[in-house]
């Protein structure tokens, strides 16, 4: 299908859809809901009429409870999870029987005349009558005679991005994709596993680790302040986003393993350890090293030194967690590296000047 043809059919579609109400969640130039997310319980199924839903992308391990987005910030400002694709929607019959309602409903409505009259009735040629444009061959009778050995693919909102061109940018309409086949390769946004790590990424839920620290809480002026984490707190971490329906599967696991602590101590007058702030993780699997008894005048390998008193107030040191991102998935073994992710936490640190005494 040329891109002008496809304009008009989706400008066409948009208006006559636009005038009635359909049933169900994803139809013809408009993008089917993703539904909750994030639940190991959302998964395909069948509406009271029977009819296949849409294939939901199913999320598991370490995500965001009811379906949000996850607590994990990545380090490329440019970087962002698919904001729609293409997936499994309905089986031939199925798909009859909806998109033969919505178009019967559709051209029955008022005004449906000019330009979105003419969409609908080549929308009705193309699952009807062999119908098709340039690269986007028609179907007889809505393909029922492949029932069962493939789906007409719809597109899907990521109800995640704040874009709302972005999220209805996949608008051609449905097409077909044989059971194990690859889809048209003009379907660019098509579900595949790579995107799928994207999705886990987004909803991926990191532990939020509260930093310790000595003294905790409350320090000194030019006294150095040791910060560390255990290995115990920040094992690696896994988000697995899978779509399943009959005759398709595809899945893949997002893997997030601590690299490095940044310290940020809230006040320009303070001095940190390393410069710079970033503390990285030591082949024994810590960050840091916990003080004791007797260090009090080494200088720690992770820590701040404040420079001067919060005046009885305190300061927000800010502590960020920063995990190397990869993943893994159907058709891929090898670890494929994704930007690396960030969570923060900020913990309130009193500073006090160091009293003299006076003999």
């Amino acid at each position: 299908m040329t891109s002008s043809r496809r304009a008009a059919l989706i400008t066409g579609l948009t208006l006559a859809f636009g005038a009635v109400a359909l049933s169900g969640n994803a139809y013809a130039a408009e993008p089917a809901s993703n539904g909750s997310g994030g639940s190991t319980e959302q998964q395909g199924g069948s509406d009271a009429t029977g009819i296949y839903a849409a294939a939901k992308v199913q999320y598991s391990g370490a995500v965001a409870k009811g379906g949000g987005k996850g607590n994990v910030t990545s380090s490329d400002v440019t970087w962002a999870p698919p904001p729609c694709w293409y997936a499994p929607y309905l089986g031939a019959k199925d798909f009859k029987k909806k998109m033969s309602k919505d178009l019967k409903d559709a051209m029955g409505a008022p005004g449906m005349a000019g330009h979105a009259g003419q969409a609908l009735n080549e929308i009705q040629r193309h699952y009807e009558d062999d119908y098709g444009w340039t690269d986007t061959p028609g179907y007889k009778d809505y393909n029922v005679d492949k029932d069962g050995k493939g789906m007409f693919w719809a597109a899907v909102e990521n109800p995640d991005e704040p874009d709302i061109l972005k999220r209805n940018s996949c608008s051609d309409i449905p097409f077909w994709v044989d059971n194990g086949e690859a889809p048209p390769p003009q379907y660019e946004e098509a579900i595949k596993p790579e995107m799928l790590a994207a999705l886990a990424y987004q909803h991926m839920q990191l532990p939020r680790t509260k930093v310790s620290l000595a003294p905790d809480g409350t320090t000194k002026v030019s006294l150095p302040t040791w910060a560390w984490l255990d290995k115990a707190v920040f094992d690696d971490v896994q988000a697995t986003a899978t779509v399943d329906v009959p005759g398709f599967h595809i899945e893949a696991t997002t893997t997030a393993k601590p690299k490095s602590l940044t310290l940020d101590p809230g006040t320009g007058d303070a001095t940190l350890i390393p410069a710079g702030g970033e503390c990285p993780i030591t082949d024994d699997g810590k960050i840091g090293a916990p003080y004791a008894k007797g260090k009090s005048k080494e200088t720690p390998p992770c820590g701040i030194v404040y420079n001067r008193s919060s005046e009885g107030a305190t300061f927000p040191l800010k502590a960020a967690l920063t995990w190397e991102i990869s993943w893994t998935g159907t058709g891929q073994d090898t670890p494929v590296g994704m930007p690396d992710g960030t969570i923060e936490v900020v913990q309130e640190i009193a500073v006090e000047e160091v009293q003299s005494i006076n003999r």
